[in-house]
């Protein structure tokens, strides 16, 4: 009788409580040996490879490229081939299927004690039971059992997965000029990456596909043209009187990856958190050539931080504790077309002005091509929103647990400012600060934001 195995998705990260499918890389009724790539799995913070944890003949896949599949739940099914290696039961897999475990993560050889820093080092958890891990993109996550079908992202008139995407962005390939291979008119890994080899597809080039291969690629119809839309028929009389149709209002799709994280994560700090926003303007007037405003906000918020600590801390609401902590771990969100990442700003208390452009320069490059591991998506200290980058004054910035405070910078502005003996015009930089009020004090953040204009007031 045939020794058929089940392999249940790992937790490829800390706490991910699911992946998508991006691509299989074997077929059913596939041979695979032990350790081959057999599939490549999205998570919330990265593309996975996973390897085949058996030797043997592949008999069922659950779920096919864009599903979504739940930690615990099952993945493939393997018929063993008893001749060939397997690896023992209590054998290390001998890949790492998830990053290492970080700052504040379960310690692996004892469940109630966690990792104090990244030398190691092991302090209580301050819960007996089972630790809920909060090692994710910007927060915590729950695990469940089932199995999700979505559809491919269609974003430009073509179908492809958001790692499909990021690949061909890193490859410089024009996925509108790829020829689909995946069920349905879907861009698959392989696609991009045969593109990339053979420059069929490269960006700026001239388009070129035969017109007698044109027929053999899945199309997308042509759009027509939207019908001329009025307030009332020929006849004089409304047009529609009730809510638009589902055809009218488009189609739901289900959240997936980054942006399926993000949105349980605002929800449970939207929940748990009890925001204060306090705003006010620095005057950059007296800055002396042109600066890094970036750098320059940096030093910024390790100033402020060194004069409050109150707000580069962690608080826990269930033990109504808080960490006080000596260095600066500042998390730097970036908007991304697939959702919003949060990856740490190590050590900003100790880098200077070149070491803060070239360490942010790597983590944005990172977070575009989605090769950033887990372990530098979590454990910030404090966080900074720069999104006066594009518009925007001021902002009520979300506070994520287990953080305190949340800096957000808007957009510079010339303003008439009164001087003495008469108006100056001054560039300013708006500045939105909110703190979680059950960890700070009204007077802590508001002497934390006034530490900030100080600082930013200097010359250099």
């Amino acid at each position: 009788m045939a020794d058929i195995k089940t392999f249940y998705l790992p937790d490829l990260g800390e706490g991910l409580p699911d992946a998508t499918v991006v691509e299989w890389h074997v077929k059913e009724g596939d041979t695979i040996k032990l350790d081959a790539p057999l599939v490549s799995m999205e998570t919330a913070k990265a593309v996975v490879d996973v390897p085949s944890p058996y030797s043997g003949t592949v008999k069922k896949l659950h779920g096919a490229a864009g599903d979504i599949i739940e930690t615990g739940s099952p993945l493939a099914d393997f018929e063993i081939d008893p001749n060939a290696r397997q690896r023992a039961e209590a054998e290390s897999t001998g890949h790492h299927h998830g990053p290492k475990k970080g700052v504040g993560s379960q310690a692996p050889d004892d469940a109630s004690k966690v990792i104090a820093s990244d030398d190691g080092g092991e302090i209580d958890s301050g819960n007996g039971g089972d630790r809920e891990d909060e090692g994710t993109v910007v927060g915590a996550m729950v695990s469940g059992n089932a199995v999700h079908t979505e559809q491919v992202s269609s974003a430009g008139g073509v179908k492809a997965v958001p790692a499909v995407r990021a690949a061909a962005k890193k490859l410089k390939v024009d996925l509108t000029r790829v020829q689909p291979t995946g069920a349905g008119g879907v861009i698959t890994m392989a696609d991009v990456k045969n593109a990339a080899a053979n420059g069929s597809a490269a960006l700026g080039s001239t388009p070129a596909r035969p017109a007698a291969a044109q027929h053999l690629a899945p199309t997308l119809p042509e759009p027509g043209p939207a019908p001329q839309r009025t307030a009332v028929s020929q006849a004089g009389k409304a047009v529609r009187t009730a809510p638009p149709g589902k055809d009218a209002m488009g189609q739901p799709e289900q959240l997936k990856g980054v942006r399926r994280n993000m949105a349980r994560v605002m929800a449970d700090a939207h929940a748990n958190v009890v925001p204060t926003t306090i705003v006010d303007d620095a005057d950059l007037h007296a800055w002396i050539g042109k600066q890094d405003i970036t750098a320059r906000l940096v030093r910024a918020i390790v100033v402020a931080c060194k004069t409050v600590p109150a707000l580069n801390a962690w608080f826990d609401g269930k033990n109504l504790s808080r960490t006080l902590h000596p260095h600066v771990d500042i998390g730097i969100a970036v908007d991304t077309e697939d959702g919003l990442f949060v990856p740490a700003l190590r050590n900003a208390d100790v880098l200077d002005g070149a070491g803060i452009r070239a360490a942010i320069k790597r983590l944005r490059t990172s977070v575009e091509d989605r090769s950033i591991p887990a372990s530098e998506l979590a454990g910030y200290t404090i966080s900074l929103s720069n999104f006066g980058m594009f518009a925007g004054r001021y902002a009520t910035p979300v506070v994520v647990p287990p953080t305190v405070a949340i800096i957000g910078a808007g957009k510079l502005s010339h303003d008439v400012v009164a001087v003495m003996g008469g108006i100056e015009v001054h560039r300013r930089m708006p500045l939105s600060l909110t703190f979680d009020h059950r960890a700070a004090t009204g007077g802590e953040a508001a002497r934390f934001l006034k530490a900030m204009i100080d600082d930013l007031g200097l010359p250099n």
